[in-house]
């Protein structure tokens, strides 16, 4: 009898436990519940009551529709092409410029519009506003283009433009001259129809985008900076709008860019002695070489899902995918470490995931039959936003761990800061309301771009910079982007003078409406 006492408390302790464990759980799977059942981040903005700007309504006749297409064509008939640093196709720039005036006549001659050229061949534009204390925003894109070969593959001469099932095929097509022409043809349009914008805006056009905008988007910077001007946000190219290449998502999704990661080119080189193949030594440079290049890919910087804007992805399309993803897209609170581990297998999604480390050139050998003294990687990493340019190149150091290898940083730059997304945020609620006015059916998200655009030389005028454009992008599209058989669709290219062209009206609220918040507290 003496026993049962103590085994008895035992007994009832353990029930205490495990019942509260019990509850516990049963609470955590009923909020999971009721956030997978009420999740959805656009009703804030559907039932919000936004300020009546009486916007003018595009209708594009069929004169009309002839001559954009005509003018965007011209444009992917030019090849802008930036070969290297020291290299562009400065006589097409110049064409380029030609083509612009010809093409937007009202825009030219419009006493709102003041033009000059940047560098010699970028455009910056200002479009007055008639209520100077709201603040300006600026539209960007870039006009050159990476070289293209039709021996490469393409369907169509690459600068053609030549039309193919209803799609228009050349390089920039898509990455960026469809943003360049349908930002100017819409502004075209409005200053057509008597259209005077209350909020003033500027456009602007990069000429060397591809080869890192140091003269074009820096010198146009330089020039906002020196008027003391401040903007309200930045637009430029990026993201897109996805339809069928999510799995398991149902319908389109537009992706927002509230960043880009940050980059590293890192030169791992090995200096020792040569010698004749006949005699070979215990390690050669070489082996040294791959075997800091092994390490480095076998160790993979750390996955940090979660801890940058890729989160907000998931949560703002949670409510499109089906049970039991639409369970776990929903409750990231819960399940972020079980979804960073399925995103890392495939290198589409890995790349959200963590900073990720490529090695893109191995120079080592001078004859077949001689050890060679030096051998040279090089490393390409594209930095997540949770992390340093710092911290990955430590990291780089103690992931090689061999004195013997030595580890030069060529070049490199932080992340981007994260811009805003929320109900207060004016310019991605903006964004958000154009697609949604034209795309009822699509959701919007916030995401992360893992390439970098113009727009990183403005984050000092700007808290806010976004990167998307209403593209349409299907399975396989992605490829294309820098690839072979660029293209764009007419009705899609159609579809992004409509977006600016609603944009810029939007744009004339003095604030946004107030929130009707859709973040539950769970």
């Amino acid at each position: 009898m003496t026993d049962s006492g103590p085994k008895l408390r035992l007994f009832r302790w353990m029930k205490i436990v495990i019942s509260s464990v019990v509850v516990t759980v049963l609470l955590l799977f009923t909020a999971a519940c009721i956030r997978t059942l009420s999740l959805d981040v656009n009703v804030g903005l559907k039932l919000a009551h936004w300020e009546k700007t009486n916007n003018i309504s595009l209708v594009i006749d069929h004169r009309q529709r002839e001559e954009l297409l005509a003018n965007f064509k011209e444009a992917i008939r030019i090849p802008t092409v930036s070969f290297s640093e020291t290299e562009s196709n400065t006589t097409a720039l110049l064409e380029f410029g030609r083509l612009l005036r010809k093409a937007f006549p009202t825009v030219f001659s419009s006493s709102l519009v003041q033009h000059q050229y940047v560098a010699n061949y970028s455009h910056l534009f200002w479009v007055q506003g008639s209520q100077p204390r709201l603040v300006p925003y600026l539209l960007l894109a870039h006009i050159d283009v990476v070289p293209a070969s039709e021996s490469d593959g393409w369907d169509a001469p690459p600068f053609s433009a030549k039309e193919i099932d209803g799609f228009i095929y050349g390089r920039g097509t898509i990455d960026n001259k469809s943003p360049v022409m349908s930002i100017l043809q819409a502004l075209e349009y409005l200053l057509k129809k008597g259209y005077a914008p209350r909020r003033g805006f500027y456009i602007g056009l990069g000429h060397d985008e591809e080869i890192h905008g140091y003269k074009g988007a820096v010198n146009i910077a330089h020039i906002l900076k020196k008027r003391g001007d401040q903007l309200s946000f930045v637009l430029d190219e990026g993201l897109a709008i996805l339809d069928g290449v999510i799995s398991g998502l149902e319908g389109p999704a537009a992706l927002i860019g509230l960043s880009e990661k940050g980059s590293a080119t890192i030169k791992l080189s090995v200096t020792m002695a040569p010698g004749h193949s006949s005699m070979p030594p215990r390690e050669t440079s070489i082996g040294v070489l791959a075997a800091a290049v092994k390490r480095l890919e076998d160790n993979p910087m750390p996955r940090l899902f979660g801890h940058g804007p890729e989160r907000g992805i998931f949560e703002h399309l949670a409510h499109k995918f089906r049970l039991p993803l639409k369970f776990i897209m929903s409750n990231l609170w819960l399940f972020s470490p079980l979804l960073g581990r399925m995103l890392e297998r495939q290198p589409e999604t890995n790349a959200f995931v963590r900073t990720t480390t490529a090695v893109t050139i191995f120079n080592a050998g001078v004859k077949v039959n001689v050890i060679p003294s030096l051998a040279e990687a090089y490393v390409n990493l594209r930095i997540h936003p949770a992390q340093s340019l710092q911290e990955v190149v430590d990291l780089v150091h103690s992931t090689v761990g061999d004195q013997r290898v030595k580890i030069e940083l060529l070049d490199g730059f932080d992340p981007l800061p994260v811009s805003s997304a929320d109900e207060k945020s004016f310019g991605f609620q903006i964004i958000k309301k154009t697609v949604l006015d034209m795309f009822p059916t699509v959701t919007v998200a916030p995401g992360i771009c893992i390439g970098n655009t113009d727009s990183r030389h403005f984050k000092d005028l700007a808290s806010d910079i976004y990167r998307f454009a209403p593209v349409w992008f299907k399975p396989g599209d992605a490829q294309r982007f820098h690839g072979i058989n660029e293209r764009i669709s007419k009705r899609n290219y159609e579809e992004l003078v409509a977006f600016y062209f609603s944009l810029i009206q939007n744009c004339d609220i003095q604030k946004l409406p107030e929130p009707h918040s859709s973040v539950h507290d769970l």
